[in-house]
């Protein structure tokens, strides 16, 4: 549904009189090399922020904080934090829209009131799919939960988890049978981080960074009714959250992508690239190209909330994604010249397009890998959308992706 042009321009006001009245003031600078306990509190401070004014679940369905809004109500405002630069926040990403996304489509009334409220008090969600010998090929989860009653006992590993050295809750795919097809015999549960057995140790990455850390569980108990969908039926449900990381996550941040365009013209000016003619070709290919994405997204988000989203129709926005990523930190260091080489901290809180354009370009090859490789996407856009051929068994087990 479009938006009146009066209420959209009345909403884009109060989203900027709100952004400059409650924005954190240089946040950047406080937050570059900051430690880790600062960054929490920060994000802790700048969520409770977002949630009290309604914009930090503008995806959420109405009756909740700031909800129901449409897609043109959630453009504005998702364009309005971008313009503001305001803190990402990734401390509550996954809990935002992995979580909240499952929760909504598979949990119990019951189930999906306690964790949402929770989330909204501050509860920090992770996801553990990703295991050493199972990223690509989530099937080949080996992470067992064993049924004893009106309890599964888990272990095993997960590996590559959002921010699990602070999670409260996870999102949990376990192995429950080994019978029959490998995606039949995987459960989704929710998993308590805080309970005993559970131990997480961050993953310290290139750019300085420990957005990722591995999770070990030995004989963790967790409750039959912290379980979503039937036992064996976790492969649906991790569709799910695949989905919501491949396609509604990326809604906001190509449009911060496309609201942080300032930043490469305000160096273009500063580093006199405003006459190069390549370095501007570039500049409107990449703006073409961040359009590109948001209609994506868009298109993605109208379809699955219509119920007729097609397999694979996450992947090509999850693609497309990485593609100009890589394409806008590239021009980034690009148009910074000599300067732009130097490392420098890292900046907590910051989107994946900080102005650290060094850092920024490091990190844009993790999206080419993270929630699901760019082979592995281009053989579900194949194969489901396209219905080519599945690849032969034979080159699978050799080692190629899938």
């Amino acid at each position: 549904m479009t938006i009146l042009p009066d209420r959209a321009e009345l909403l884009r006001h109060d989203v900027r009189v709100w952004l400059a009245a409650n924005m954190p003031t240089n946040w950047r600078a406080a937050m570059t090399g900051c430690s880790q306990e600062r960054f929490v509190a920060a994000q802790r401070d700048w969520f409770s922020k977002m949630v009290a004014a309604g914009y930090a679940t503008p995806h959420w369905p109405a009756g909740w904080p700031g909800g129901g809004q449409g897609l043109a109500e959630q453009s504005i405002i998702y364009e309005e934090i971008a313009r503001a630069d305001a803190p990402r926040l990734i401390l509550y990403f996954v809990s935002l829209y992995h979580a909240a996304s499952t929760l909504l489509e598979w949990a119990t009334k019951e189930q999906a009131t306690q964790h949402l409220s929770g989330i909204l008090r501050g509860e920090i969600w992770c996801q553990g799919f990703s295991e050493p010998g199972a990223g690509s090929d989530l099937a080949a989860v080996r992470t067992r939960g064993e049924r004893r009653g009106d309890v599964y006992v888990v272990t095993g590993q997960k590996i590559w988890s959002t921010m699990a050295q602070y999670a409260d809750k996870c999102l949990l795919l376990v192995r429950t049978s080994s019978e029959g097809a490998k995606q039949a015999g995987l459960t989704f549960l929710i998993m308590d981080m805080k309970g005993p057995n559970v131990t997480v140790r961050p993953i310290r990455q290139i750019t300085g960074d420990e957005e990722f850390a591995e999770i070990f569980m030995d004989g963790v108990v967790i409750p039959v009714e912290n379980r979503l969908g039937e036992e064996g039926g976790g492969w649906g449900v991790a569709q799910s959250t695949l989905a919501s990381e491949r396609g509604l996550t990326l809604m906001e941040l190509g449009r911060r992508m496309r609201g942080g365009l300032w930043r490469i013209a305000s160096e273009m000016v500063q580093t006199g690239c405003t006459e190069d003619p390549l370095i501007l070709r570039e500049l409107g290919r990449l703006r073409t190209q961040i359009d590109a994405l948001v209609a994506l997204s868009d298109g993605f988000l109208k379809r699955r909330i219509a119920g007729e989203e097609r397999a694979g129709d996450a992947s090509v926005v999850k693609l497309y994604y990485a593609r100009v990523l890589r394409a806008y930190t590239s021009l980034g260091l690009r148009i910074s010249g000599l300067a732009g080489q130097y490392r420098e901290d890292f900046t907590s809180g910051g989107s994946q397009e900080t102005g650290n354009w060094a850092v920024d370009f490091m990190n844009s090859y993790a999206w080419s890998i993270a929630g699901g490789s760019d082979e592995i996407q281009r053989n579900i856009i194949a194969e489901r959308l396209l219905d080519m051929p599945r690849e032969p068994k034979a080159w699978r087990l050799a080692g190629g992706a899938g």
